[in-house]
């Protein structure tokens, strides 16, 4: 723990986190689900724009579908499966102030500022598409097209909040069907 907020108030370093990115068939708080087959290919083409070095983000979700480089926090610069979940790997893009003063001038400093002072930030897919309602939910149709991941503050889908260590996703796993339950017994009570 100690060694690990010397880190965090090491500007020096590069600040690099893991994330749940999206999960498929899994519904998100937005009664939302993704396909398996949907998410696959979106990801796939998501690969392209890492390689490319384009796989830009922004702090918290804009009204618009573009990237404003204005608000670019992060770039992803690696995504993988395991099982049904997208995990990927960011790098905060931070100004040469902060790593030298700790002066906050651009969005990834922002984003570093709050997590260097214990925030937990979390993720969240930005796309565009229709949806198609399915029992309660709404489901992600052919048209979906992936387009970034930004930070936010409340994260859809469950348990994607950004985290140091890869083994430490599990920390912040969360179950949506015992917050519904936990949120019925109040309004109950």
């Amino acid at each position: 723990m100690i060694r690990e907020n010397r880190d965090m108030l090491d500007h020096s370093k590069p600040f690099e986190f893991y994330a749940v990115l999206q999960k498929y068939n899994t519904p998100n708080r937005n009664g939302r689900i993704y396909p398996e087959k949907i998410l696959k290919r979106e990801s796939e083409n998501y690969k392209k724009l890492i390689q490319k070095g384009t796989a830009l983000s922004e702090l918290n979700h804009p009204e618009s579908s573009l990237i404003d480089l204005d608000r670019v926090s992060h770039a992803i610069t690696e995504i993988w499966w395991e099982g049904p979940v997208l995990l990927g790997k960011l790098k905060l893009l931070t100004s040469p102030g902060f790593h030298e003063r700790g002066i906050v001038s651009t969005k990834g400093d922002l984003a570093a500022n709050y997590l260097r002072q214990g925030v937990t930030l979390g993720i969240s897919s930005r796309g565009v598409g229709s949806l198609k309602k399915v029992g309660e939910q709404n489901e992600v149709q052919e048209d979906f097209e992936l387009i970034c991941f930004d930070l936010v503050s409340s994260p859809s889908t469950p348990g994607a909040y950004l985290f140091r260590d890869k083994d430490d996703r599990m920390n912040f796993e969360e179950n949506l069907d015992e917050e519904k339950q936990i949120q019925s017994q109040r309004h109950i009570g």
